[in-house]
């Protein structure tokens, strides 16, 4: 297999699917998951649950690296995650980087409330600003 650096690098998957577990493990994820396996698509599902406090194993960034497609999820809790964004955050250097193609679904969110940062998705997103400022003004204390 060639190395990551390398512009001819293999693809491990075809697609990384990123979603917020609580909103759409054992539902709309799990049947897409299943379709996609049926169609013969190489597939990447993170199916541990992390706790609060994990971090996110380097395993799952170098599943994003070598994967063709991501295909993300985007539900009223998932920007309340840490370890969702973090993975977006990785999709989209891969996006820039490698070409990866991305594919956002809405799941019971509205595109709208995702692009200008309100509703649900908008407070999860305020959340992790405010801890941000907070961790911030701890560390300038």
């Amino acid at each position: 297999m060639a190395s990551a650096a390398s512009s001819t690098c293999q693809r491990r998957y075809d697609v990384f699917l990123s979603f917020r577990g609580e909103d759409t493990r054992n539902n709309f994820t799990a049947h897409l998951y299943q379709a996609l396996c049926q169609k013969g698509i190489n597939t990447f599902i993170d199916d541990h649950k992390l706790e609060r406090g994990q971090v996110i194993s380097p395993d799952l960034f170098t599943a994003i690296e070598n994967s063709m497609f991501s295909v993300v999820v985007l539900s009223q809790n998932y920007a309340s995650s840490r370890w969702c964004l973090d993975e977006l955050v990785k999709i989209v250097e891969c996006m820039k980087s490698r070409g990866q193609r991305v594919l956002p679904i809405f799941y019971n969110v509205d595109p709208s409330d995702v692009r200008k940062q309100r509703g649900i998705f908008g407070e999860g997103l305020a959340k992790h600003d405010q801890e941000r400022l907070e961790n911030m003004g701890r560390v300038q204390s």
